[in-house]
């Protein structure tokens, strides 16, 4: 709701590697959990091998504004950030863009290639660079879902299309999308309008409103050029007289489902957000946060409850500023179902979001875009779910032996800018069996010093660093993996020689 002024302020991992039901030390199956394409079965979506998974995933911004390319670049490279979502564990990125980017004139610009930052994206239009982050997010083991975001940059629409974009240039360009990422399981699916607002109506009939009737035209359009996507669509604000948050009113999906095509790709996505967005009635009711399960069942959870679909969070946040947005937050989270409960059997989520300059909820990053607001992302530990496979060669190994329980840690420097650098670290079971507790120790051939770390807690002694899992990404199961990430200073960093101790 009123995301127009939202968005004005902003322009200028998953699946459980543990089964559904209990269980909850048989480890790893024969593959983790998220290869190929994916299909819904009920609630869950399912991999192409048929086990569940769970994105848990971040917004990351940009392409849909004039700056026609994702933000921050003009701060950091962009394969820096894609590594620093992994270290954090979100394992899908929801990528928004508006229609101004298939039109031959669109340039992307505030893009930072000093210090070798983004060179392989110089001279490169917006859609080349989507195909970048889309594959050097598939090397990392992250997802991609495609968010049509706004017919234009100029700002978001009530339906899915105005008078200068046409419901068939919202199609053609759909399409488009859908053939370019064709066999590029990276994509897995395309979220086809953001927030329908009035005057768009759910299950009315008017092919000029009806937003349920415009996602079963345009999903069908998708599938024919691209069958093995997942079609994610959007509530509504108002049905049977009843409002909430722009397209985050799913009340008229159980009565009018969207039917396509081919059978198992509908993702029904709701967004929710806090008081730092809009005032909601229910934020003053007597019995609030107690009263928020009811709001949601009856706008959008009782899909997944009731068996019919899954059901993705595709936007939530809040700047925290409040007391009241704090008890949301937490309050959501613990709706969406903790990940170590319930494995995949659960609410799919991405966070609004990675950037920092949404005006009314802020991000995952400061504002200097390096550090990470560990508050906010510590709401999210619970429902964060492991990587997917990666579709590329990954990192380096490093030590650790043992007998059964033993690991290994890759280090990387994401980005080094002379005063500082950040790094990931990727902790492997290499043993042959699951161990539920690791440690990562290196020492550094100079001064630096750890100045923040994330999904780890670290002790430094002059130059040796110890960083110990987190409660949430402790246990690995064998061939299974983690990540941790960091940033220190100054910089040159470089790769020390890096142990690891599993128990």
């Amino acid at each position: 709701m009123f995301r127009s002024l939202r968005r004005a302020l902003c322009v200028a991992a998953a699946a459980l590697l543990l089964p559904l039901a209990g269980g909850a030390q048989t480890a790893h199956a024969a593959a983790a959990p998220g290869a190929g394409y994916w299909h819904t079965s009920g609630r869950q979506i399912l991999d192409a091998a048929g086990q569940p998974v769970r994105i848990a995933g971040i917004n990351w911004f940009g392409f849909e504004t004039g700056n026609y390319v994702v933000h921050g670049l003009w701060s950091r490279d962009y394969k820096s950030m894609i590594d620093q979502m992994k270290s954090l564990g979100y394992n899908t990125i929801r990528l928004p863009y508006s229609d101004d980017i298939f039109k031959s004139g669109t340039v992307p610009n505030s893009i930072d290639f000093s210090s070798g930052k983004n060179a392989d994206l110089q001279g490169l239009g917006s859609l080349q660079i989507m195909d970048k982050i889309v594959s050097y997010a598939g090397q990392d083991g992250l997802k991609v879902i495609l968010d049509r975001h706004r017919p234009d940059a100029g700002g978001q629409s009530a339906l899915w299309y105005t008078s200068a974009v046409p419901e068939s240039t919202w199609i053609t360009d759909l399409k488009a999308l859908a053939a370019r990422y064709a066999g590029q399981d990276t994509v897995i699916g395309i979220d086809l309008h953001n927030e329908p607002h009035d005057p768009a109506c759910w299950g009315c009939g008017d092919t000029a409103t009806d937003w349920r009737l415009a996602a079963q035209r345009a999903g069908n359009a998708v599938l024919s050029v691209n069958p093995d996507l997942l079609i994610f669509v959007e509530g509504v604000q108002t049905y049977a007289g009843v409002s909430g948050w722009w397209g985050g009113n799913l009340m008229g999906a159980g009565q009018y489902p969207v039917q396509l095509n081919v059978a198992n790709r509908v993702v029904y996505s709701a967004h929710d957000y806090a008081t730092s967005v809009a005032q909601q009635s229910w934020f003053s009711d007597p019995s609030f946060p107690d009263n928020m399960p009811g709001v949601w069942d009856k706008y959008w959870g009782y899909l997944f409850k009731q068996n019919i679909a899954p059901v993705w969070v595709g936007e939530f946040g809040t700047t925290l500023a409040s007391t009241v947005d704090q008890k949301w937050l937490a309050a959501l989270v613990s709706y969406l179902r903790p990940t170590s409960t319930y494995g995949a059997d659960s609410f799919q989520w991405t966070f609004w979001s990675w950037n920092p300059n949404s005006g009314d909820t802020g991000g995952i990053l400061k504002d200097d875009w390096v550090t990470v607001d560990t508050v906010k992302d510590g709401y999210l530990a619970s429902v964060k779910a492991p990587l997917f496979p990666s579709t590329g060669a990954g990192g380096g190994g490093g030590g650790g032996g043992g007998s059964t329980a033993a690991c290994s840690a890759a280090y990387t420097v994401s980005s080094d800018w002379g005063s500082g650098f950040n790094a990931a670290v990727k902790v492997t079971n290499t043993g042959t069996s699951a161990i539920s507790s690791w440690k990562v120790t290196w020492t550094w051939s100079g001064s630096q010093q750890v100045t923040n770390m994330w999904n780890a807690s670290y002790t430094q002694s002059g130059s040796t660093v110890t960083a110990v899992n987190a409660a949430h990404n402790g246990a690995i199961a064998v061939g299974g993996s983690a990540d941790f990430g960091f940033g220190g200073a100054p910089g040159g960093g470089g790769v020390p020689s890096v142990t690891c101790t599993a128990a």
